[in-house]
């Protein structure tokens, strides 16, 4: 099972798009050379896919929605299972209208995602999820891995949660109870062996006891996971979740900013963790800022290894980047778009390449390389 495509329609930062009909549009109103609106959309690979793009243009939010979608087709079992899709953004958030973004208190605003033969829609306008008996029982199993670093905050932490509302959105809560569960009898020999190859780098093994989390490390200390360096902690809950027998074929992992507070030098080795997953028949969607990590999956990819970069970028309504006949549009009319590409070198206008070039160039303006 694998997430095919998305489409979003005025919600966060994503308004309606416009652009010129060419002949192709279904909307019966629209005549060719007209423009038309339409929902920001994405297809995707069933391997790697590659959210790169300045703050701000939706990354997070994609991540998100497909998490929250996973999340309906499981049968409601748990608290977990049954969370708004503006929990998933705010422990706090009351009113998902707050989640719209099309300027009327009555426009149409939505979010759709495919497997390609069955399709999760929710509605912010109607309040409500669409097409839920076809969705629903699909058993789309996942795991979303935030930004932020959660097991150094595990002691009491569940049950608090569940007594008191705690500022904490649904992606930090799940991340414990997913890391809390009990390790899996056996693995497979290429999980064995990805697993091995993180024990190297944080030197030990992780374990749970009383609600808290530690590293023992292979001389036998035993270390609270909070004192171990942040990007070390980020490799020991990835170690955990795989030794939990969560990752497995058929899995879809959502990882926001892999790369936050982790050494570069470890970047080859996440990279190639994640090809090891895709490997292992494990869809992964990552979010990313680092030009690094995204151009070590295109250096480090096998020829048959699908990895997709999808390149978010906010433009002109209408605009293609190498077209500029429709730069005319006043100032306010920029909007969220989105261009996918199987090599981050042939992704045209993707900020996080320009600054890294924009370094390169100015550099070599001030003769660093003399």
């Amino acid at each position: 099972m694998s997430i095919k495509s998305i489409k979003v329609l005025n919600v966060m930062v994503f308004q309606r798009q416009w652009r010129l009909n060419n002949g192709e549009c279904n909307k019966a109103e629209a005549k060719p050379g007209e423009m038309t609106g339409d929902a920001f959309a994405l297809r995707f690979c069933d391997g790697i896919n590659i959210f790169i793009g300045e703050n701000g243009v939706g990354k997070t939010t994609l991540l998100k929605m497909i998490y929250a979608a996973t999340q309906w087709s499981v049968p409601k079992t748990d608290v977990g299972k049954t969370k708004r899709f503006a929990d998933f953004f705010s422990g706090n958030l009351e009113d998902t209208d707050l989640l719209k973004n099309d300027g009327k208190e009555n426009g149409y605003s939505y979010y759709e995602v495919s497997d390609g033969e069955h399709t999760f829609t929710n509605s912010l306008s109607d309040k409500g999820i669409l097409n839920n008996d076809q969705w629903s029982g699909l058993n789309i199993q996942s795991i979303y891995i935030p930004t932020t670093e959660m097991l150094s905050h595990s002691k009491g932490f569940l049950a608090l949660d569940k007594k008191f509302k705690l500022p904490f959105d649904g992606t930090q809560v799940d991340i414990i109870v997913n890391a809390s569960l009990p390790e899996a009898r056996e693995l497979p020999d290429y999980m064995e062996h990805i697993l091995e190859k993180i024990s190297k780098v944080i030197d030990g093994t992780i374990v749970m006891e009383n609600d808290i989390f530690y590293v023992i490390k292979k001389d036998g200390r035993k270390i609270d996971f909070s004192l171990e360096a942040e990007g070390l902690r980020k490799l020991g809950l990835l170690w955990k979740l795989i030794r939990n027998g969560l990752l497995e074929k058929g899995t879809i992992l959502l990882w926001d900013e892999p790369e936050a507070n982790l050494n570069p030098e470890l970047f080859p080795l996440v990279v190639d963790i994640l090809l090891g997953l895709e490997e292992a028949g494990i869809q992964v969607f990552i979010a990313t800022h680092s030009y690094n990590l995204a151009k070590y999956f295109e250096i480090r990819r096998k020829k048959e290894e699908q990895v997709l970069y999808h390149n978010l970028y906010r433009a002109f309504a209408e605009m293609p980047l190498e077209d500029k006949r429709y730069n005319t549009l006043k100032e306010g009319e920029i909007e969220i778009y989105g261009r996918s590409a199987n090599y981050l070198s042939i992704l045209k206008g993707n900020k996080i390449v320009e600054a890294d070039e924009s370094l390169l160039e100015e550099a070599m303006k001030n003769n660093m390389f003399d």
